[in-house]
């Protein structure tokens, strides 16, 4: 498989850029994909054989969980199940922006895509060319980070190209990528945890959930 590399402006991307890119995701291509933060891998979470393209692109472990990227707390909504008051909380005050929730999955999410955990990692960005895809194609996307795993984020597309030609089928260069991280907070359990402490400090969280 060849990988096609076309650029794209993150600011104003072009309607033809995020429409090839939405008709790959419907076919099940995996593509490459600048965010508010650094690259991500796409596809489509319903798709099982693009699932099973995002693992193996990656070379991840398939007992662990894909990330999926939301619009809005009403796509959240739609698949996850059991949202508490925290969830609320958080989306409120962090939304869009580089926060990934941990939560319950519905039952319209493929357990492979949990990793078989039944739970699973959400996020909306900042992203105006990953929002556009997920206009485009009407419901949340895997949003994984752009690497062989075990290896460092990409945060260029040119360098995402490089490094994974012939595993993906498009990249989207919107250039230099170097924004901070993704905070993960876990909030299924009687007691949130961060998981991983990015753009946003555990302080920052806990003063949020303080009044719960």
């Amino acid at each position: 498989m060849a990988t096609d590399l076309i650029p794209i402006d993150t600011e104003n991307p072009l309607p033809e850029a995020i429409a090839r890119a939405a008709e790959g995701i419907s076919r099940g291509h995996v593509i490459g994909v600048p965010t508010d933060a650094l690259y991500v891998l796409v596809a489509d979470p319903l798709n099982l054989q693009a699932v099973g393209r995002v693992f193996a692109s990656k070379g991840r472990d398939p007992v662990r969980s894909l990330p999926l990227a939301v619009s809005d707390v009403l796509m959240a909504e739609d698949i996850a199940t059991e949202l508490n008051s925290r969830f609320y909380i958080l989306a409120r005050h962090f939304w869009p922006g580089p926060l990934t929730m941990i939560v319950p999955a519905s039952a319209k999410v493929p357990l492979k895509v949990t990793g078989n955990t039944g739970r699973l990692a959400m996020r909306q960005t900042k992203s105006a060319v990953l929002n556009a895809i997920i206009e485009k194609i009407g419901h949340a996307l895997i949003a994984t980070s752009a690497n062989i795993s075990g290896e460092p984020t990409i945060c260029s597309g040119i360098e995402l190209f490089a490094a994974m030609d012939g595993r993906l089928d498009l990249v989207l260069d919107g250039g230099l990528c170097a924004g901070p991280g993704s905070t993960t907070v876990d909030i299924t359990e009687p007691y949130w945890r961060v998981i991983k402490e990015g753009a946003i400090s555990e302080k920052e969280i806990a003063e949020r959930l303080k009044a719960i």
